[in-house]
């Protein structure tokens, strides 16, 4: 590995600028809030508020609602506004700390006394009288207008950031905003839509319903503030709880983390847009709702409502209201609304630091060069993926103590992301130098051991010089055969391409044990006699054993135990009546089964000092005539099925004084 570890050296300017580069490339991108890092971001914040969630029943806000219940029971929607202002008395009648109508009503009610006498004027010239109807009964806005006021009920109006809607009625809000207005900068409405003037001019007390979806469709962040004509308004939540705390006025805080809304004692987090992150309880379910049905019938039990901030809104499923947010639950509008209030009532609103951004690319940074130099120090790659595994989780944890003890969402997908990156980038890389310093070093192995093989080999060439090509000759004949046999799926299993490439290195030494026979033998111009021929048929174990001897020396990856089963088995046959063990059928390695069928068709075609050359065609007669008894069936087979390839062996290393030459 101090090869590898050199060629990482060599390569680490390269490799530190390509770190440094990511770094700031996630690090600027962790600063713009890029769309995939803040998707990211969002996912940790959903699923930091499913295990932080506030697993309780909101105390402080109740819901009434218009439910499908209501409907059926008092009429469809819309409803005269009469009923309306009957609900709004009863509810406070229950003694609320205040009361918020999550409604807006931007169209004079049709069904008022007063508006059927303007519609018959001026569809028919027609004056319509009433008698003994109360004046203030006469017109059903005006009316509930006249309730809102003397409850001191919280309305609704919707700020348009992309419309202009005419202002129909007075944009009262009923609490101001001081302080450091000037940090923040806040949403300009282009537009209102308020309730109709009969209504909106009675109400004195005020707030906008807008939502805020981010791209995914959930609600995590709903603003607080929005301005209108240089002037700041507070949302519908946010006015209800002022009026609930007796306050008129809030006072806006800006300071290193970023800035907050002070609320008599309570300090809100906010952001620099006057938007808050919610933290919700567990289900929706935990913020208590009663239907609009028991308030007007009495049936809501004694202090229901006394001392809370009650929302009135209209949560049937035809009218859609509904919002998914970050807990996976789906809200009403008004329970949105009465989540919020909660939040506020508690102070449990998330903050995102202000330095978030600047400290996500500093992160980046310092990942980056601790990684880098990590990857060059630690050649251990169990230490680097700890230096990884540390950079990852230490950060989580402390996010995680941060949001579950303060409330704070540190966003940290851009450095996390990076580690990732950078940390599977090293590995790789040190794979793949370390695969590549492998393979050099199996070449340098397999140049030595042919070397080693090669080296060896000469030695018997030299006593057997009228052998001249048959070595390289029988070396490729070996190598055709056993990937005939593979390509044909015989013996899959030792057949690999690393063992045909042993096979091919290791077929030279199968005579190196002519080595040990006499010159007088080994060199006879003629026919050996049988005592001549015992001692030559001793070349055979001779060469195992100088084979055996040499790699006894080794002590790893031993090349030439293969080298050994074809010297000493290459003279075998697979009727049991070779030499020098007589061994039989399969018990004959398939190294030495497959060098007897190259070995004889060598020497067949080639001249010997006791005979002439044998032509290619006679040749294969005479090997088929040995199939079965000589050699196995279906080794034969498959040289056979390469007699063009082995034709092209035998001719490209013939030897040049011999009569292959002539007879090929």
């Amino acid at each position: 590995m101090n090869s590898v570890a050199s060629v990482l050296r060599r390569r680490a300017p390269w490799m530190f600028a390509l770190s440094l580069g990511l770094s700031l490339v996630f690090g600027v991108g962790a600063l713009l809030d890029v769309a995939p890092l803040q998707h990211l971001n969002r996912l940790s914040y959903d699923q930091l508020s499913r295990f932080f969630t506030l697993d309780r029943d909101a105390t402080r806000v109740q819901v009434v609602s218009i439910d499908e219940a209501s409907l059926a029971a008092l009429g469809q929607w819309p409803w005269p506004r009469y009923r309306v202002a009957e609900l709004l008395s009863r509810v406070a009648e229950a003694q609320p700390a205040a009361i918020a109508v999550d409604i807006l009503f931007s169209e004079p009610d049709r069904t008022s006394l007063k508006a059927l006498q303007q519609t018959f004027q001026d569809d028919f010239g027609v004056q319509l009288s009433f008698s003994g109807v109360p004046a203030d009964l006469q017109d059903n806005d005006g009316y509930l207008g006249h309730v809102m006021d003397q409850v001191g009920a919280v309305g609704a109006r919707f700020f348009a950031l992309d419309k202009s809607f005419s202002v129909t009625g007075g944009l009262r809000t009923g609490v101001g905003f001081e302080g450091a207005l000037d940090a923040l900068h806040l949403p300009e409405a282009s537009g209102v839509l308020d309730s109709i003037p009969a209504i909106a001019s009675q109400t004195r007390f005020s707030g906008f319903i807008n939502s805020q979806r981010d791209s995914d469709g959930v609600v995590r962040r709903v603003p607080l503030l929005m301005s209108h004509q240089g002037i700041v308004h507070p949302s519908l939540a946010l006015a209800a709880t002022m009026r609930a705390l007796g306050l008129t006025h809030g006072v806006i805080e800006s300071g290193f983390v970023g800035p907050s809304l002070l609320l008599g004692h309570l300090r809100l987090p906010i952001d620099d847009q006057g938007q808050a992150l919610l933290r919700l309880n567990a289900d929706a379910e935990r913020y208590p709702r009663s239907s609009a049905l028991d308030v007007l019938s009495g049936a809501l039990p004694d202090g229901a409502l006394r001392g809370k901030i009650v929302l009135v809104g209209v949560s049937a499923a035809g009218f859609n209201d509904f919002h998914t947010t970050a807990l996976g639950q789906v809200f009403s509008g008004a329970r949105l609304q009465a989540a919020l209030a909660q939040d506020l009532l508690d102070a449990s609103l998330v903050r995102v630091p202000r330095f978030a951004g600047p400290l996500q690319l500093a992160l980046c940074l310092l990942c980056g060069l601790l990684l880098s130099f990590g990857f060059f120090v630690n050649r251990s790659q169990g230490r680097f993926a700890l230096l990884a595994t540390t950079l990852i989780v230490a950060p989580l944890l402390v996010g995680t103590w941060l949001f579950g003890a303060y409330g704070i969402f540190m966003p940290l997908a851009g450095p996390l992301l990076l580690v990732v990156v950078l940390s599977g980038l090293a590995m790789v890389t040190r794979i793949v130098v370390a695969q590549r310093h492998e393979q050099r070093w199996r070449k340098r192995l397999e140049r030595s051991r042919q070397v080693t093989i090669e080296s060896m080999a000469a030695v018997a060439e030299t006593r057997d010089p009228e052998t001249g090509a048959h070595i390289k000759r029988t070396q490729y004949y070996v190598r055709a055969i056993a990937e005939e046999l593979r390509r044909t799926g015989q013996d899959p299993d030792l057949l690999t391409p690393e063992y045909i490439q042993l096979l091919f290195l290791s077929a030279p030494l199968h005579d190196i044990g002519k080595v040990g026979v006499p010159d007088a033998i080994l060199l006879k111009p003629g026919r050996l006699t049988a005592e001549e021929m015992a001692v030559m048929q001793k070349h055979a174990e001779f060469g195992r054993q100088i084979i055996l001897n040499t790699a006894s020396h080794l002590e790893d990856d031993n090349f030439l135990a293969l080298a050994a089963d074809i010297a000493g088995t290459h003279h075998e046959k697979w009727d049991g009546t070779g030499y020098p063990n007589g061994l039989a059928g399969t018990d004959i390695p398939l190294s030495g089964r497959i060098m007897a069928v190259a070995d004889i068709y060598d020497a067949l075609i080639s001249r010997r000092c006791y005979k002439e050359p044998f032509s290619h065609e006679h040749s294969l007669e005479l090997m088929r005539g040995l199939r079965g008894s000589t050699f196995e069936p279906r080794i034969l087979d498959a040289f056979l099925a390469i007699e063009p390839q082995i034709l092209a062996i035998a001719k490209r290393f013939r030897d040049e004084s011999s009569g292959t030459r002539r007879l090929l």
